[in-house]
């Protein structure tokens, strides 16, 4: 059994500061006193921090810009607005034009209810722990309004114009030479989201014939029954299309589900197992390694088993998964809902950067999607969130230990349970896989009660 938790109570979690709607929502003033803190910490390297800024297409994101644009210029920083633009994009665009930071407002997967904000360096990675904790004590010590600039030192907001042709320029290269799509058909869903303009070109620059659906954003629809999470329109559509595979992205883009062309999901767990066999067969798979987190399927550890690689289980959330593969030195890592780190090509989890090492897999294996997601077979899976009023040391409740020890117990070599506290909400998330469906769904309800009754 593995248990875990993520930042409790901190203000960053493992994918940024994100507020939720009627719990503890992003607002303008939270925004402006990021955008202060960040520049403060970032003076002590620049005397006049450059930060750039990407959002995605929610209805609060042009508010929050706007306040974060206020915060950063109040502090004597000069902003740089790229518009609508993937979180990697910003990640991208941020290391190369060489930026002190880079600012994202967006809460990924979520409804548009929800955003929040993620920061990078300036070399395309999230800030470390420290980092954040620094900003976090500026944020919430209440002496940012006696830091604020003079007014000569102001600083002013600009547009960065130009961060779209980039991003789109880095993907598109990421497509190996020599190697053509040309004459491939693919759907792609937008999630009516941040990759929403920046995908269609990226494909129409390999010459696939693509169909787009929700790429229509109005503020309000984002992640709203499309996207990764949610894929059925597009199965539907690569079915009736007789499409060679389908490709969706979150609402904020470092995320992908694909599809093969019998309309089947793939997890974001085959996507890996099929990108590391071409890449170990190339001889760049560094050391052989492949990192996922705790609750990748328990098909993932027999695939690497039966391809040869090294596998790494990390701590949930792609932070982790990153530090991991730095430590370790791996080249390719990533979680089951789809977020995939190409070390070798980019600082962080890019959707649109692994449908182009998925796609590039399809052609050089010379097999359809649907035979390369046999690589790894799925074992049956149950997740249940469950409501909890507190979140004690897992090991002190007695009852919710009895019911996974009885679990482990049945279920022996041939499944394993995960419980663990959300960093974000007041869940308690239980995970068991297991031989059969039945069973699976048997102790993992079984846990779930005893959780109910313990601490829910």
């Amino acid at each position: 059994m593995r248990q875990e938790g993520e930042h409790l109570g901190k203000l960053f979690g493992t994918d940024g500061i994100r507020g939720e709607a009627n719990r503890y929502p992003m607002d303008g003033a939270m925004a402006f006193s990021v955008g202060q803190a960040l520049v403060h910490f970032l003076k002590s390297k620049s005397t006049r921090p450059q930060v750039v800024i990407g959002r995605d297409t929610r209805i609060s994101g042009p508010m929050l810009e706007s306040a974060l644009v206020a915060g950063i210029t109040s502090m004597g920083g000069d902003p740089f607005l790229t518009g609508v633009l993937p979180t990697p994009g910003i990640a991208h665009y941020s290391r190369i034009s060489r930026f002190n930071a880079g600012i994202v407002i967006s809460a990924s997967h979520n409804p548009y209810r929800d955003n929040g904000i993620k920061v990078f360096s300036g070399e395309g990675f999230k800030l470390s722990d420290q980092q954040e904790d620094l900003i976090e004590a500026m944020v919430l010590g209440g002496e940012l309004p006696k830091m604020v600039a003079p007014p000569h030192e102001i600083g002013e907001s600009h547009k960065s114009d130009d961060a779209a042709d980039s991003y789109v320029e880095f993907i598109a290269q990421c497509f190996p030479s020599g190697h053509t799509a040309k004459g491939m058909k693919i759907v792609i869903d937008t999630a009516n989201g941040a990759t929403c303009r920046v995908a269609p070109r990226v494909f129409e620059r390999l010459g696939v014939t693509t169909t787009v659906i929700h790429n229509e954003p109005n503020g309000l629809n984002i992640n709203d029954r499309c996207g990764s999470q949610h894929t059925e329109d597009l199965q539907k559509r690569v079915v009736e299309l007789g499409a060679d595979l389908g490709l969706a992205f979150d609402g904020d883009g470092d995320r992908l589900i694909a599809v093969d062309e019998k309309g089947r999901r793939l997890t974001g767990d085959q996507i890996l197992v099929i990108c590391a066999k071409v890449l170990k067969r190339e001889g760049r798979l560094k050391n052989n390694l492949l990192v996922t987190t705790v609750i990748s399927n328990l098909g993932l550890s027999v695939a690497c088993k039966r391809h040869g690689f090294v596998h790494h289980a990390s701590k949930v959330g792609d932070r982790f998964v990153l530090e991991d593969m730095k430590r370790l030195g791996g080249a390719l890592g990533g979680e089951e809902s789809g977020h995939i780190i190409f070390l070798d090509r980019h600082t962080t989890g890019d959707g649109l950067l692994a449908s182009m090492q998925l796609i590039a897999s399809v052609i050089k294996e010379e097999k359809p999607l649907s035979e390369l997601s046999s690589l790894m077979d799925i074992y049956p899976q149950k997740l249940i969130s469950v409501s909890v009023k507190s979140k004690p040391e897992m090991s002190s409740i007695a009852l919710v230990m009895e019911a996974i020890r009885q679990a482990e117990k049945k279920l022996g070599d041939d499944g394993r349970v995960l419980v663990r506290y959300s960093g974000t909400e007041n869940l308690c998330r239980v995970m068991v896989e297991g031989p059969t469906q039945d069973l699976t769904e048997k102790y993992c309800g079984q846990i779930a009660d005893a959780v109910r009754t313990a601490i829910g």
